[in-house]
């Protein structure tokens, strides 16, 4: 009787609890009935009281059907009948257990979900109150009330609640579902190129939604917009569709209760939501061991991001990741052959986990690189609805951002910072409608939440290739994101310019431009050396790509970014960078000899040789053999005495990357003819050593084989 996938397409703010899918076992009769009165009393007590916004009539209707089974187990523990049940009793007990938990879990969704959504979801939401209730009829029509001792009032309850529930149909409101319809009514108006009503607009959404400030209609917007991101395919409507109630919303939100929202929900809004799990020293004392299939098979650790591969198996991530990274192509556990390298979310075992961990008071943090909220809202393809919809808020927040108050500029300025953060094309019509010069001129602002949003806005928008050009050719506007860059007034802005300086130096021509502006290189340096761990990786991505500009090498000497990469060295989430943005500047003579010269430089790229990733060995090894070639005599001999650089060497020409082992043969060959330093190879002869590198000239093409992931996060704030 239990349906199948448990209100599958209500699970998203929280999983089902686990009762709701297991059966209590190992319970005496006594205890059986006790857990069902506390549990069927409970829910009695949480909802009875509650008024529900919709899905009044058939809440209500499950309530008392609820109540009546209250009765039935209260009779049944106070005459001490339930001490001794017979089994088809104790059976139907069981199936009443979990029927309990769908109820709470179907009546939460109700009480938890958000208007536009229950509204969405009204005939299936109705539907499953329906099964519910034939779940009920199904169950008394096999329970032996004649097994059960009850009182003459309560066995009359039953058979009316029986008679009821079989006589019972499916329930739709009738003012819900014209509330429905005249929501698809304003997509379809936007699908055709017409913007609706505003009276029409603001009797839907103020009178008959009840939504009466942004406050609650930005509520609204962030839970429609979860609901695409947690879709696993099984979600009606679309996610297409979605998106144009979606963007439905955010017009309204800004046409319907304007501009002058609260700072202080602003700075909120603002702050990234990190789900920190605390864990006492009693429960770590007595900490329970973790299911085996929680567990890496790689590490055999909890698994913090569970993803299956092309042969089924499930693992972590990062070191799935790292595993085909390294050039395997078999299946760690069954050793088939990958048919690709997709990773897929396995999300219902996600759940799983976090569930498991809430219940046992052990932490839980996500991954914090994942921005998979980010690819999966994007990967939903906007329908022509949800673009004019954005068109027509687009055309609010800059009219805003050009003449209204200091707050509704922020505010203006946040909106954009959303409406950019996916979909190209409103990146696209953004820019076109001329948002840029506005949010320029709010980066001087000296209200933090104004620059700070005005910052994150454009480095959203220069994710478009075709904006980066306006961004640039903006009066003043590389200067002022360098301003951000160097005083900015919170550390995100000053992140988020770093990271606004990594996208546009994507364009080759523009690297010089941004090196030169003043102080830009010093402050990435900087930002480098002293920031967080994720300004840290915007500083380097972006030093590593003005490195890719032959002229920039000097400026960058003398803003102190060589010093800089060189310490970052020994900074595992950011080494990998460093060492290919050095393997560039080495290149060139005087960046050899400002290389050269740190002393921690030779020592840093060994240490990445050793203990890097195989991009990270990759780039060390070409970042020596270039020192090599640039630095001269004193620089090879620099090199040449590191400790153990023979071993590393003859490693990763076993066992590197193809481009690592290339560039280990060319340094070995380096060696080679320095005839007081003769190369072994434990002998099997250097000809077997160098087979892979039969050009002894430099690679034209050295700049591409530098590995560094060039990725760019767009924020989710």
């Amino acid at each position: 009787m239990a349906t199948a996938a448990i209100f599958s397409s209500l699970r998203r703010r929280r999983s089902p609890s686990i009762e709701a899918f297991l059966a209590p076992v190992d319970l005496t009769d006594v205890a059986l009935v006790q857990t069902l009165v506390s549990v069927s009393t409970e829910l009695v007590s949480c909802f009875s009281g509650k008024s529900l916004f919709f899905q009044r009539k058939n809440s209500r209707s499950l309530i008392r059907k609820i109540e009546v089974f209250v009765v039935l187990l209260e009779c049944l523990r106070d005459s001490r009948a339930g001490s001794t049940l017979s089994p088809p009793t104790a059976v139907c007990f069981k199936e009443l257990y979990l029927l309990l938990y769908r109820s709470k879990i179907l009546l939460d969704c109700c009480v938890q979900s958000s208007k536009l959504w229950l509204l969405l979801q009204n005939h299936t939401i109705s539907g499953h109150f329906h099964d519910l209730n034939q779940e009920i009829s199904t169950l008394l029509d096999v329970f032996p009330l004649n097994d059960v001792e009850l009182s003459e009032d309560v066995r009359e309850q039953i058979d009316l609640m029986h008679k009821q529930s079989r006589k019972a149909t499916l329930f739709i409101d009738k003012d819900e579902e014209d509330l429905r319809v005249r929501f698809f009514s304003f997509l379809d108006e936007f699908e055709k190129g017409k913007i609706p009503n505003m009276v029409d607009l603001r009797l839907f959404f103020v009178e008959g939604l009840g939504i009466k400030d942004a406050k609650s209609s930005r509520a609204e917007i962030e839970f429609l917009e979860e609901q695409i991101v947690s879709h696993e395919g099984d979600i009606e409507p679309t996610a297409s569709v979605l998106n144009g109630f979606v963007a439905i919303a955010r017009y309204c939100r800004f046409l319907l209760y304007g501009f002058e929202e609260n700072e202080v929900e602003l700075q909120i809004g603002n702050q990234k939501k990190l789900r920190k799990g605390l864990i006492s020293q009693e429960i770590a004392e007595t900490f329970i061991t973790v299911p085996k299939d929680f567990c890496c098979p790689i590490s055999l650790d909890l698994m913090r991001d569970p993803v299956i591969i092309s042969t089924g198996q499930t693992y972590d991530r990062i070191l799935i990741s790292r595993w085909m990274e390294e050039g395997h192509c078999t299946c760690p556990k069954t050793g088939q052959m990958l048919m690709n390298t997709r990773l897929v979310p396995n999300r219902a075992l996600r759940n799983l986990i976090v569930q498991w961990c809430t219940a046992h008071g052990i932490p839980y943090d996500p991954p914090e690189n994942t921005d998979s909220s980010v690819e999966a809202f994007a990967a939903a393809m906007p329908s022509k609805a949800a673009i004019e919809a954005n068109r027509a808020t687009a055309t609010l927040l800059i009219h805003k951002l050009a003449s209204g108050s200091q707050r509704a500029r922020t505010v203006a300025a946040r909106g954009i910072r959303l409406l950019a953060k996916t979909g190209r094309e409103n990146r696209a019509f953004i820019a076109e409608a001329g948002a840029i010069p506005h949010l320029r001129n709010l980066l001087s602002s000296t209200n933090s939440v104004a620059q700070e949003n005005s910052v994150t806005a454009i480095l959203n928008l220069s994710i478009h290739d075709k904006n980066k050009s306006q961004i640039m050719d903006e009066k003043g506007c590389l200067g002022s994101i360098v301003g951000v860059l160097r005083f900015g007034l919170t550390t995100e802005a000053r992140e988020n310019a770093a990271a606004t300086l990594f996208s546009l130096s994507a364009v080759h021509d523009y690297k010089k431009r941004i090196a030169d502006e003043e102080g830009a290189v010093e402050a990435l340096a900087g930002l480098l050396r002293a920031g967080t761990p994720r300004g840290k990786k915007d500083a380097v991505t972006a030093l590593f790509n003005l490195s890719t500009h032959t002229e920039n090498c000097l400026s960058m000497m003398e803003a102190g970014a060589v010093t800089a990469l060189v310490g970052a060295l020994g900074n595992e989430g950011v080494a990998e960078e460093a060492a290919g943005a050095l393997a560039l500047i080495v290149r060139q003579p005087i960046g050899a000899e400002a290389v050269g010269g740190e002393e921690m430089a030779v020592a840093g790229l060994i240490g990445m040789m050793r203990c890097g990733t195989p991009r990270g060995k990759e780039n060390a090894v070409a970042a020596l053999l270039e020192l090599c070639r640039s630095g001269g005599t004193a620089a090879t001999e620099k090199v040449l005495k590191a400790p153990a650089l023979w071993g590393l060497l003859q490693s990763l020409l076993f066992t590197g990357t193809k481009r690592a082992r290339r560039k280990a043969a060319s340094l070995a060959r380096v060696f080679q003819r320095r005839e007081n330093y003769p190369m072994h190879f434990g002998g099997l002869g250097a000809g077997y050593a160098f087979a892979g590198n039969s050009a002894s000239s430099r690679d034209s093409s050295f700049v591409n084989e530098v590995s560094v992931p060039v990725s760019i996060s767009v924020p989710v704030l």
